[in-house]
């Protein structure tokens, strides 16, 4: 290829489409190469060929944007293709590309290499790509990839995106590792949009860095390869993680697309809940807003031990009201979040579940989750008994207000704890559980009593018994001297007067015996209401 000539800057040896395209690029004029006809002009069929009057060689494209011509007088150079097949590998790997860049519905007969390239802003859109392999790739604006289609993977590790990341509707393929997605340590300014993606391999995230928010709405995510759906361990979004439903509607006959934000779904729209098919890992992340997993649908293998794992997350708030997992575990060891939006039939059911160490201040239930559901809840993130939970849960409802309804969480802990005791402890524990609720129904030793008094008052009223020292008894009195041998250490100046014989005998001993079980069970009650205040 010989040097441009002086008089239009344009290069011999280019074909008819090149040469259109260099003379675009220098006036930042669009290069369309499109019939107009949409079965003709659609990226993604490759049964229809587009030849050579639609093609321009990659290497062209490459000297265009690295070594080009200058704009015109009071033009800006831009490189505005539309519907043309590039041929070869686009390898700009380690260049600097000061024009901006459009693709759209172009198609890619090889790699789109760009490692170390530094561009302004890229934008391809609905392209067909091969692969993109981009690794530390710097822009100063945006990078958009909407509705493309890529074959083998994207890969962005260590990437820096001066503004905005927006894959939306993007649908793209493994790598022969099994990732679609490798974008690990990828640094984005503000949003990250991947709303609507179709992936057929892992997406990695593994600690990317996002200013404003990341949302995956309505997107489907396919694990491949025995690798998970989403692997993005100590993510740091500055707002809020989406992995929630996007409302989706006939935009052109056969395509959907969400309605601008804060516009209300028009009618015929549907929502399109977030699909995970295998395990999410999202350990150690830190979300400044919230997690949001309204309508988040998580297809787990058990036999996989596939996990939706959001170990020591920390969120001000964790919006967990998607479909229940069938399979799978939802592990939330050691989280922390501040408040706890939830739904009652989200949970999964015994084993599924894991919340040691999970911390949570605030519990705001989404629709009825009666006290009840919140016991089996905490029973089955905990098949081993574990006080932890119960005592988190109680905490926070007496923060609350609903001190009667953290007496019966503690009282549920007692009894799940008496699971665990010898057959001696049992015993002793259900003789507390039926005499004071262990001491949260302390109400219930005092009716205890009053029936053991009156009880004994009744009996003693048919007995007459004889004075150890006559002369020196009161005179007898069946209802004080019930009430005195029931009242341990208190001396009603009844019970050391008098001779029980017989069954009397063992009616008084029975009574002295109940009195200390009553009084024992209340004094454990008290310590631990004063534990607790």
């Amino acid at each position: 290829m010989t040097e441009p000539r002086v008089d239009d800057g344009v290069p011999e040896g280019l074909t008819g489409p090149e040469r259109f395209m260099w003379r675009a690029f220098r006036i930042g004029k669009a290069c369309d190469l499109r019939e107009g006809v949409a079965e003709r002009d659609d990226p993604f069929d490759r049964q229809v060929v587009w030849g050579a009057e639609r093609s321009v060689r990659a290497e062209v494209v490459a000297l265009l944007l690295l070594d080009g011509p200058p704009a015109r007088s009071g033009r800006v150079a831009a490189l505005k293709l539309r519907g043309a097949r590039i041929t070869g590998v686009l390898n700009l790997a380690g260049g600097t590309i000061g024009p901006y860049v459009e693709m759209n519905g172009c198609r890619f007969d090889g790699e789109v290499v760009l490692p170390e390239a530094k561009f302004g802003t890229l934008r391809l859109v609905e392209c067909a790509i091969p692969r993109l392999e981009a690794a530390r790739l710097h822009t100063a604006g945006d990078l958009h990839l909407p509705r493309c289609r890529v074959e083998r993977g994207i890969r962005l590790t260590d990437a820096q995106i001066g503004t905005d990341l927006l894959i939306n509707q993007i649908r793209v393929w493994p790598d022969r590792r099994g990732r679609a997605i490798t974008a690990d340590g990828l640094v984005v300014a503000q949003d990250l949009q991947a709303e609507l993606i179709e992936t057929y391999g892992e997406v990695s995230l593994r600690g990317a860095k996002v200013g404003v928010s990341l949302s995956l709405r309505g997107s489907v995510l396919r694990g491949a390869q025995q690798r998970r759906a989403l692997n993005a361990p100590q993510l740091t979004v500055e707002r809020t993680l989406y992995l929630n439903a996007a409302w989706v509607y006939d935009a052109s006959g056969d395509a959907t697309a969400t309605p601008p934000y804060g516009v209300t779904p028009s009618q015929g729209a549907r929502r399109k809940p977030v699909e995970c098919h295998g395990g999410v890992r999202l350990d150690d992340g830190r979300f400044g807003d919230s997690v949001d997993l309204h309508y988040a649908r998580f297809l787990l293998d058990g036999s996989r031990r596939e996990e939706l794992s959001l170990r020591r997350i920390v969120t001000p708030e964790l919006r967990f009201n998607g479909e229940r997992p069938e399979e799978g575990r939802v592990v939330l060891n050691g989280a922390k979040v501040v408040t706890l939006i939830d739904l009652s039939t989200s949970w999964p059911g015994p084993g599924g579940l894991a919340l040691s160490g999970f911390v949570y201040e605030n519990l705001v239930p989404y629709g009825h989750f009666p006290l009840s559901r919140r016991l089996e809840w905490v029973s089955a993130a905990t098949p081993e008994y574990a006080p932890e939970p119960y005592e988190r849960l109680a905490t926070v409802l007496r923060n609350s207000g609903e001190d009667a309804d953290a007496r019966v969480v503690l009282l549920a802990k007692q009894r799940r704890r008496r699971e665990t005791l010898p057959v001696a402890g049992k015993l002793w524990g259900y003789v507390q559980d039926l005499a004071v609720a262990y001491g949260y129904r302390p109400g219930r030793a005092m009716l205890w009593m009053a029936v053991l008094w009156a009880a004994g008052a009744y009996a003693f009223s048919h007995y007459d018994p004889v004075a150890l020292k006559p002369g020196e008894a009161p005179k007898w009195s069946a209802t004080l001297y019930s009430l005195d041998v029931l009242l341990p250490v208190i001396d009603l100046g009844q019970a050391g007067y008098w001779r029980m014989e017989g069954f009397w005998q063992w009616a008084s001993t029975v009574l002295i015996l109940l009195g200390w079980v009553l009084a024992t069970t209340v004094a454990a009650g008290a310590s631990r209401l004063l534990r607790r205040g």
